[in-house]
């Protein structure tokens, strides 16, 4: 007695389903593979089983790159929809075909490159479908041809992907099945955060949501005054175990929680990575706004950085390619952990100081770049050393990992964790010769206002400043030259292009560039305009 096998495609508009009969030694299912050794184009295989052996020749590692790629080790009950997610991050997915019975299947995009960049991406992070690794590998076949009649079922499943992938909507007047994308299954969440008094970056989110699996693409805005996120993983599953582990969580105590959805995207059309966008499957994307593409040893970095988080638990500084992150690495550490504190140490101690050129005021500006300093106090014995008191640890843990080990005044500075808690003002009265200074009332805060835009654009020294607050009269010979006079070579200068407000202005060195804000934040360009200085992430 001949067995049969059932294969059902469920993803169709109105819940259609049909099945293919077929005898159990059969293997393509009603499909014929075109290589390019056959002549065959759109027929049904006449299955037996001498197709068994021939679909073996799927499994070589080594096979010449092709826009139809060969899936394996799929988990049993895995839907048409999970395996078309695993390649519309790349590019666009043309045909699918499904082989159950051997958990198996065959995915055709619409260029040999997007399979290529897909091939490599998981060559290097291995995919999963529901907590299971599969293996993908390129077809011997360059093209999948399928009968006509069971093509318009396998394309109904990619229009309905399709359609809510471009359209946000479903097609018009269709049903989407369950196994279809929906706004549940998709591989896209947002990602609102809510009382956002400490920064939020792209890279804490890259830290935090790499611990449920690979993060393929993050896309960050403000809308409505609230920083908002989409984030895309190479599996729906991965997605919906996110979104239940971390909603209605904080990132910090009691501030920053986040609110996830599913998006009704499918897939993030990432076009530049810079600190508000990434595509970590296209390392070598621009970072836009004339500015170049990352730094190589940056972008090599990417893919490791991804396959080093994805691991569970797996939240250590070390696998973030730049160390101004680990901060963020910190933030993410905190996720889910309830009773930890935002507060920490929020004193730090500065050491091998320029005695002879700093000053409470010029320690305030610099440090307040990354926190709202409260008082700081030069030591009145050991005038290389100062005691500086932020608003929280979060502030001192930001100002010590972006200053450490940098220039002001000629000098390598030391900051670390210092034992007091509080800086004590001098006893009324007492002269301590200005070395103590209360800035708890300063109108100079950056950080003040929950959630501030400035939370959004904290930076590890640079050479290039970004400047704000421009008045219109004031043109760019002015700003050169008052740049130049703090000792320092200007050696670019752009104005935005819609906003003359704001600039950027590159110095020769890092060094110069934090004299310059040091010397010229809040400076008064007349007009009642007083000019903001911070650092900048881009390069001019």
């Amino acid at each position: 007695m001949e067995n049969y096998v059932t294969i059902k495609f469920l993803s169709l508009p109105n819940n259609v389903a049909f099945d293919i009969h077929r005898g159990s030694d059969e293997l393509l299912s009603g499909s014929v593979l075109s290589s390019p050794n056959s002549n065959m184009s759109s027929m049904v295989v006449t299955a037996n089983g001498n197709d068994s052996k021939k679909f073996k020749g799927e499994d070589k590692m080594d096979g010449a790159p092709s826009r139809v790629l060969h899936i394996r080790k799929l988990p049993g009950e895995v839907t048409e929809t999970e395996v078309i997610a695993l390649g519309l991050p790349f590019g666009k997915v043309t045909n699918i075909l499904m082989l159950k019975g051997k958990n198996q299947a065959f995915l055709e995009l619409a260029t040999e490159e997007a399979a290529i960049t897909m091939v490599n991406y998981y060559s290097a992070v291995t995919p999963h479908l529901r907590n299971q690794p599969i293996y993908i590998q390129y077809s011997n076949h360059k093209e999948l041809k399928t009968d006509n009649t069971l093509n318009q079922r396998a394309q109904a499943v990619l229009q309905a992907v399709t359609a809510v992938q471009t359209a946000s909507t479903p097609l018009s007047g269709t049903t989407v099945s369950e196994s279809a994308v929906t706004p549940a299954q998709s591989p896209v969440l947002r990602i609102i955060i809510d009382n956002m008094y400490y920064p939020v970056t792209l890279d804490v989110l890259h830290q935090i949501f790499s611990k449920f699996g690979a993060v393929l693409k993050i896309i960050t805005f403000t809308k409505n005054n609230q920083f908002q996120a989409l984030l895309q993983y190479g599996d729906p599953v991965n997605a919906q175990q996110a979104k239940l582990a971390l909603d209605g969580q904080n990132i910090y105590n009691a501030c920053c929680t986040l609110r996830i959805d599913f998006s009704k995207l499918v897939n993030l059309n990432v076009k530049y990575n810079n600190d508000k966008s990434r595509d970590y499957t296209r390392p070598d994307l621009p970072s836009g706004d004339g500015q170049p593409a990352l730094d190589p040893a940056i972008a090599a970095a990417f893919a490791k950085e991804t396959s080093l988080l994805a691991v569970p638990g797996a939240l250590s500084p070390l696998a973030i390619p730049n160390a101004a992150a680990a901060a963020a690495a910190a933030a993410a550490g905190r996720v889910g952990m309830p009773g930890v504190s935002a507060g920490g140490n929020t004193v730090l101690l500065v050491s091998n100081l320029n005695e002879e050129m700093v000053t409470p005021q010029s320690l305030f500006t610099l440090f307040g770049v990354y926190g709202d300093v409260q008082r700081v106090k030069i030591l009145y014995n050991k005038k290389d050393s100062a005691l500086i008191q932020m608003a929280d640890g979060n502030q001192s843990q930001l100002a010590m990992n972006h200053l450490n080990g940098q220039k002001m005044y000629g000098k390598i500075i030391r900051v670390t964790l210092s034992k007091h808690q509080t800086v004590q003002l001098p006893r009324e009265g007492l002269d301590d010769q200005g070395l103590t200074k209360d800035f708890g009332n300063s109108p100079l805060h950056r950080f003040k206002k929950p959630g501030s835009k400035n939370f959004q654009n904290i930076f590890p020294p640079s050479a290039t400043l970004h400047l704000s607050n421009i008045p219109p009269s004031v043109a760019e010979e002015d700003l050169r030259t008052l740049f130049a006079n703090t000792g320092g070579t200007v050696k670019a200068f752009k104005f935005f292009q819609r906003d003359h407000k704001m600039a950027l202005l590159q110095m020769a060195t890092v060094e110069e560039a934090i004299q310059a804000l040091i010397d010229l934040h809040n400076y008064n360009l007349g007009e009642n305009h007083h000019l903001r200085v911070s650092f900048s992430k881009s390069t001019i």
